[in-house]
């Protein structure tokens, strides 16, 4: 097929000028089709400047009737003659690169976005996009962005020369907006200074357009307060060309990554089946070693040492060339950490001890450990194959949190220097960011963001964003585990808080349903079922006030019970398509911290308007079975109605009146039937083959006055826990049925899908050497038989902890539509249902909002807004709440391992703990009264760590203890004695629990 193009013509139409272009198009039988394109131009686009009197004659209302905004100010920031007051057009590349700098406060007052940057953001960078349209919708009197849609713009529309690239037609079509606008603002005073660090771009605006143009440096050079923002400037080469130093040009030194194959390349390679495409996955042991999971391969390939990760971050989406099944090597069995390898690097060198073709991949004394490595894995037969990176198309850079490494500040230089900074993730590499406040960041939560990785660098390069607070500052600490995990906490923007109703907190559900005057402001009230006569209660944890759900039972007259499961109404408040939806969706997630909560709705709907508190009328979604005595379904109904909780418990508090004899009222009476037919469900699912896994979860106690940190105890589940489990499966397992049916391809559903038996492998490997036992993978019934297998006789705990090391194991579950995926792959592994979705918590879950909106449509009572009929919406709806709910799962564990660590500062103590990984050079030990696990160095246990040996296959260790100078033999799975405290890492910064072998 062929193309040719005749030139455009313009015609002047009686509403502006249209722009048309024919093409023909060649097929491959001879013939040509011609397509006539037409591009429209206005008269009307204003500059949107409050300065200019013309443009407020010829604008013209929108489709809403609404005119347009003019924000940019009429007294913009004045600089050094001949710029004067100006205005700021960007080009592409700055806002890339740059988007912290154009977010701060201090800089960048008045902005104007040209359309086609905004479209070539959207392009590269959805994020980035994101955070741009944000700036551009929230204008206010200190910062001031527009987007000027030059496109459609009579005057600054261009038209693509003959053999003009793409990106030379975009770069004209910036540089005339940037004459247009100094032409139309120059009777006003206002000059306008286009920012590019384009140098070409640069050359060409000067001598063809005579614009005033700048690079990033060279214009937050002019600004009055460039010493405080200059550390916010992208760590580029091109960025600081202006401020390069003579002893910053050694930086370019013999250390020299691989160069990424060219595009052409890895099209060709991917489609001939050579390369390879995947995201990698970088070991939380062993920080030099990833793996990428490619379809077709039984075990996931290996990524093994620096110049084979060729400067992948962890997460990245990365193409992979197998390597030659001489290198091919087993899984490393050597731990190491990012945060204490090469502690001492100058990050004013390069480590120019290296030549560009070593075969080395890390200092002397790990590279001997790495060829211990090799000769174990050449022993073993559980060869993998290795790859090496050789291109990196999406990346997975965002803002990281970290602290500036001391040993890297010198303290005797008072201005700009390199320094390192160390990142919360231990999966990271260093950062080398320039700064002129090293000395004064020291001891601080620092958030920085990666700008570039040149080939000549070890080490990436980034610049400083902002600081967070000092140190183990329980402010500091909380911000930037939330910021780690991409938690959103600032607080609901207005336009979210006008979606609220305008009664407040004064709201209340209408008394009578059939009253006219209420059903005149909600008609669709005459659909709700009033249940306020049912015996309704509530069970959730202590304190808990975001009740989503509540439950009833009620003997019926035919002997069966009638049992009902109600749900926060939460979407008779958050309609489709407003602010408050949308930042539900984009929240995805409520976070539970330890001392805080972050919730995905504003808290008067979440802990007041939809929390269905007791003792008020409350709308819910209700879920109404008939049972038999064997817990059976014989009818499901499903409505939406108007409820009062009789009671809000806790899980104790409700046990105990189930267990008081002497409570006989009905209510008491329905708790009773609710937990004897929770026992009959949970039978039920267990007969199926439902798995009971274990994870070593503690809770935090907190004083109540002072919020500081008691005490840490393991999590005790009580059979009223199982009581409401079981009733919300069935609700959720009884909703996805019925939206499926009346939704087959966009179903809002849950999946848990079979973890391969590569994964057991290892745990297998371990069960049978020590204990002379296996898990079966047939099917979920089987695993969980063998589970219930894994008994030792003289240790109790033995079957939690296999079960804990098998949750490690198993695949995430994960958010999808029905139209994804065959009928057979929505099965729930885990649960051991055909079909599973959520439904009972939509205060604190968004697809638990979808459910319920699918659900009213599939009962008629309300028709489904077509965003959730649409396959390609709903695929971006699960995407996000997957990543947010495992961010939100991540961001708890980690508030609990801090707030443990501040339980354990005073505490040292001596307690039991179990060996789950034995390592070349260390053992992990878990400890579970603590909830955590920490790495024993082989240095702590050993004064002779050439004398240990490691067995790979029998999973032991054997040293000369340092204390008694005995020899001792530790295996995997032994119970072990440990000396617990907390200490705060002198390379780090991180306080963490230290172990030491007793």
């Amino acid at each position: 097929m062929s193309v040719s193009a005749v030139a455009p013509r313009r015609k002047r139409l009686s509403e502006g000028l249209t722009v048309t272009q024919k093409v023909f198009v060649r097929s491959r039988n001879g013939g040509a089709t011609k397509i006539v394109r037409e591009h429209y131009l206005r008269s009307d686009i204003p500059c949107l400047s409050r300065s200019c009197t013309k443009c407020q004659d010829i604008v013209v209302p929108d489709a809403q009737n609404n005119l347009p905004k003019f924000v940019l100010s009429e007294s913009p920031q004045v600089l050094p003659k001949p710029i004067g007051k100006h205005y700021v057009v960007l080009d592409t590349n700055i806002v890339l690169q740059a988007i912290d700098l154009l977010e701060n406060p201090d800089c960048f007052f008045d902005v104007i976005v040209p359309q086609i940057v905004l479209d070539e953001v959207r392009n590269r960078s959805y994020p980035v996009y994101t955070r741009l349209r944000t700036l551009c919708r929230d204008s206010d009197d200190k910062k001031r962005f527009v987007v000027f849609h030059n496109e459609f713009s009579e005057n600054t529309f261009v038209e693509r020369k003959k053999d003009e690239t793409i990106n030379d037609r975009n770069d004209r079509a910036i540089r005339k907006t940037c004459k247009w606008y100094a032409n139309h603002l120059k009777e006003y005073g206002i000059s306008v200074i286009l920012v590019t660090n384009d140098r070409l771009n640069r050359n060409a605006a000067t001598s063809d357009d005579d614009i005033i143009t700048k690079s990033l440096f060279q214009y937050v050079d002019l600004l009055p307060n460039s010493n405080e923002i200059k550390d916010l400037i992208p760590n580029l080469e091109a960025a600081n060309e202006a401020n390069t130093k003579e002893e910053d040009k050694e930086d370019i030194s013999e250390f020299n990554f691989s160069e990424y194959y060219p595009t052409a390349r890895i099209m060709g390679g991917l489609k001939n089946g050579v390369l390879y495409q995947g995201n990698i996955q970088i070991s939380e042991y062993n920080f030099l070693e990833g793996s990428v999971s490619i379809p077709g391969f039984s075990k996931p390939v290996l990524i093994v040492g620096e110049k084979n990760l060729n400067r992948a971050f962890n997460g990245d989406q990365v193409v992979i060339e197998l390597l030659p099944q001489t290198e091919w090597k087993a899984p490393s069995t050597i731990a190491l950490d990012s945060e204490h390898f090469n502690v001492n690097d100058n990050p004013d060198a390069q480590d120019e001890d290296e030549p560009s073709n070593a075969t080395s991949i890390i200092s002397d004394t790990q590279r001997r450990l790495l060829a211990k490595d090799a000769i174990q894995a050449q022993k073993a037969k559980k060869v993998q194959p290795t790859a090496r990176v050789v291109a990196i198309p999406r990346r997975s850079w965002r803002q990281y949190v970290g602290q500036i490494a001391p040993n890297s500040v010198d303290l005797q230089t008072g201005g700009t220097q390199n320094v390192f900074v160390i990142l919360m993730d231990k999966c990271l590499p260093k950062i080398r960011i320039r700064t002129r406040r090293a000395k004064e960041l020291l001891d601080k939560r620092i958030v920085i963001s990666v700008d570039s990785w040149p080939t000549t660098h070890k080490y990436p390069l980034g610049h400083f964003v902002r600081d967070l607070g000092g140190i183990e500052t329980a402010q500091a600490e909380t911000e930037a585990l939330l910021l780690e995990h991409d938690v959103e906490y600032r607080p609901f923007s207005k336009k979210v808080l006008e979606c609220l109703p305008a009664e407040g907190h004064e709201w209340k559900a209408p008394e009578v349903l059939t009253d006219p005057v209420e059903i005149a402001k909600d008609p669709l009230l005459v659909r709700r079922k009033d249940l306020r006569d049912k015996l309704i209660c509530s069970i959730d944890p202590p304190g808990c006030v975001d009740i989503d759900d509540a439950l009833h039972a009620k003997r019926l007259p035919n002997g069966n019970w009638e049992v009902g499961v109600h749900i926060a109404d939460v979407t008779h408040f958050v309609k489709p398509g407003t602010a408050l939806d949308a930042e539900g969706a984009s929240r995805g997630t409520s976070v539970y911290l330890v001392d805080k909560r972050i919730d995905m709705l504003p808290m008067l709907l979440g802990t007041d308007l939809c929390s269905l508190k007791p003792y008020v009328d409350r709308f819910a979604f209700s879920v109404l079975w008939e049972l038999d005595e064997n817990a059976d379904i014989v009818n499901v109904d499903f409505t939406k109605s108007v409820i009062k909780s009789r009671e809000a418990f806790s899980y104790e508090q409700a046990q105990l009146r189930i267990d008081d004899a002497s409570q006989t009222d009905d209510l008491t009476q329905g708790m009773r039937a609710l937990l004897q037919l929770s026992i009959k469900l949970k039978q039920k699912r267990l007969d199926a083959g439902a798995l009971n896994l274990a994870s070593p979860e503690v809770k935090v106690h907190m004083d109540s006055e002072t919020s500081d940190p008691g005490e840490v105890e393991i999590k005790k589940l009580l059979a009223t826990n199982s009581l409401v489990e079981e009733f919300m499966l069935l609700a959720n397992i009884s909703v996805a049925r019925k939206i499926y049916d009346a939704f087959p391809q966009t179903a809002m559903l849950r999946r848990h899908a079979a973890p391969p038996s590569t994964n057991f492998e290892l745990l297998n490997e371990m069960l049978h050497q020590r204990k002379n036992m296996s898990i079966s993978l047939e099917s979920s019934k089987a695993l969980a038989d063998s589970l219930d297998r894994c008994e030792d006789p003289k240790d109790p705990y033995f079957n939690t902890l296999v079960r804990i090391m098998s949750t490690r194991c198993m695949m995430a579950a994960q958010y999808f539509y029905s139209g994804a995926y065959s009928y057979p792959d929505f099965k729930h592994y885990g649960l051991a249902v055909d079909i599973y979705t959520h439904f009972t918590s939509p205060i604190r879950r968004f697809c638990d909002v979808v459910a319920h909106r699918q659900l009213a449509g599939a009962i008629g009572y309300e028709p489904l807004d077509l965003s959730h009929r649409d396959k390609n919406k709903m695929d971006m709806i699960c995407r996000n709440i997957n990543r947010k709910h495992r961010n939100a799962q991540f961001a708890g564990r980690a508030s609990i391992e801090y707030y443990v660590g501040q339980v354990m500062r005073n505490n040292e103590s001596t307690e039991t703990g179990y060996v789950i990984k034995v390592f070349n050079n260390g053992i992990v030990v878990l400890v579970p009264k603590f909830g955590v696990e920490g790495l024993i160095r082989l240095e702590n246990l050993t004064n002779d760590s050439n004398g240990a040996h490691f067995d790979e296959v029998e999973f032991k260790l054997t040293f000369t203890q340092k204390d008694s100078g005995k020899e001792r033999v530790i295996y995997v799975f032994d119970k072990v004695e440990v000396q617990v405290k907390s200490v705060l890492d002198p390379v780090t910064s991180k306080r963490k629990a230290e172990l030491l072998l007793k």
